[in-house]
């Protein structure tokens, strides 16, 4: 029978059938089943597997026994001696430099196993520098002659600390063995017979279902994994972020309102009416409903006030404060407007308590797309209210912060926002590009924006907010944000997108 015929699946499924009938009653061993046929053990344990699959044909129970091989190193010093006879072999009768019987391919385990078993010595004080020289006339590999015994399947002869020593030595190892006891099932037959796995109309019109073999329904199996949903990479970063600001001990704002009022979204915050943010080429206005009309009027009173009058040792801006403009409706730019309602909420305690609060959602602007800008986008911020909070105290806070996002490598820039002062910018190094880029935009909420709502003098609010895309976009290798948000989003893209993971 050609090679082609012994590994073909039927065929040598016949014959190990054969071999069992030749066999008797008492069944056949699969180690020796493969060696009687030519075979590697393991393409008998696949016939095996196949002729279960028919049902009764063979009982295989399944056994495990262990035993002792050579590693390849061992099966090296079988062939050309241990490491310290041939370090033995090499040592002439005038001795050997050290350096020299180091470079040997032997020569650092060999020298110091044939010391140990005082084969050589060495001679610190000889000229030249440390020589070796042989101890005795002649050696007994032990090593070699174990290991051979080995290799013969003697292994069982050695006693058990020889083995432990080899096996330390990682020259042998203990292998389990899993094999089968082949016996005769109740359908036993010499012949394999192909059954069937569907029954067809045709079968049914002929008759001939009832001639047939069919293969028996296995109702433990697995079907096929059902399609479901996957988390896009910008909700496993934003899972990351959230979980940051929640081990520093921060609370999570409610932020479910995308439209605000022109009052909380700028005003509170002591930007003028007729700063450009609030132009429509850079804020989406509402048409239905256009304005809003419910208001804390003590609060608004008091913004009024700072912004046209001064106040709290501020001059203000010195306009016309209109209410029709703080009562338009938009969709928010930033997501400062729910810290402005959340420190409000927290100045109308009857005592002050320190604050630590957060916020990851979306925000709105009316900006040009291209491939780093959409007209909505995701951010992020953080705002911890103090007694006595200064400029150190924002540093180090933004300091951990990165650190924990694996961003370690910070400066700061001075900038101007309208209701932080002092503001920073912050800036990391990027070893990719080989230069410091923009992280996130920081700042100590101004007294203006403060003292209305209602908080103590004495305390500070340091406030600090970034974008989720762009971290998205370097930890996924996107160049494009219109490849991360919108219609031309590859749905494949966030079926493989891996966990997000942030270094720190």
């Amino acid at each position: 029978m050609s090679p082609a015929m012994a590994t073909d699946g039927p065929a040598l499924a016949e014959r190990l059938l054969q071999r069992l009938e030749r066999a008797g009653g008492g069944g056949l061993g699969s180690l020796e089943a493969a060696a009687a046929l030519g075979l590697e053990h393991q393409q008998l344990v696949g016939a095996v597997k196949s002729l279960q699959a028919l049902g009764e044909v063979i009982e295989a129970e399944q056994r495990s026994s262990k035993r002792w091989e050579l590693t390849p190193e061992g099966k090296e010093i079988v062939q050309e001696g241990s490491h310290e006879a041939r370090v033995f072999d090499s040592i002439p009768a005038e001795g050997l430099p050290q350096s020299e019987l180091m470079k040997l391919p032997s020569g650092k385990v060999g020298f110091s196993k044939a010391m140990s078993n005082k084969w050589v010595r060495l001679d610190k004080n000889a000229d030249g520098g440390p020589r070796v020289f042989r101890a005795v006339e002649s050696v007994q590999d032990s090593v070699r002659e174990k290991l051979q015994l080995v290799q013969q399947g003697e292994a069982e002869s050695l006693e058990e600390k020889d083995r432990n020593e080899l096996k330390k030595r990682k020259l042998l190892m203990e292998v389990i063995i899993k094999t089968y006891w082949i016996r005769k099932g109740s359908a036993f037959s010499t012949t394999v017979t192909k059954q069937e796995t569907d029954l067809t109309p045709e079968m049914l019109a002929s008759g001939s279902w009832r001639d047939l073999k069919f293969k028996a329904y296995n109702f433990e199996a697995l079907g096929i994994m059902p399609e479901s949903g996957h988390l896009h990479p910008l909700l496993k970063v934003r899972t990351q972020f959230r979980q940051i600001f929640l081990e520093m001990g921060f609370t999570e704002m409610p932020t479910n309102n995308f439209i605000e009022s022109s009052f909380w979204n700028f005003d509170a915050l002591f930007q003028p009416q007729q700063h450009p943010a609030r132009d429509q080429h850079d804020t989406f206005f509402l048409q239905d409903p256009a304005e809003a009309t419910d208001f804390p009027m003590g609060y608004l009173r008091r913004v009024k006030k700072i912004h046209s009058q001064g106040g709290y040792g501020s001059q203000g801006y010195k306009y016309d404060w209109k209410l029709e403009e703080a009562q338009k409706n938009i969709l928010r730019t930033h997501t400062t407007a729910v810290s402005a309602r959340m420190l409000y909420q927290l100045a109308q305690q009857e005592k002050f308590t320190p604050a630590k609060y957060f916020s990851i959602d979306r925000v709105f602007r009316n900006e040009t797309l291209d491939a780093t800008h959409l007209a909505e986008f995701h951010q992020i911020e953080g705002v911890v209210a103090d007694y006595g909070l200064t400029l150190g105290d924002l540093m180090g806070t933004l300091r951990e912060f990165f650190t924990k996002l694996g961003i370690s490598q910070l400066r700061f820039k001075p900038a101007y926002n309208p209701y932080t002062e002092p503001s920073m910018e912050v800036f990391s190094y990027h070893q990719g590009l080989q230069k410091w880029v923009e992280v996130g935009n920081s700042g100590i909420f101004r007294p203006e924006m403060l003292l209305p709502m209602g908080l103590p003098e004495g305390v500070s609010v340091i406030a600090w907010g970034l974008s989720l895309e762009r971290p998205t976009m370097i930890k996924y290798g996107i160049n494009n944000i219109r490849e991360l948000v919108g219609h031309k989003v590859n749905l494949q893209m966030v079926y493989d997108g891996p966990l997000c993971r942030l270094d720190a």
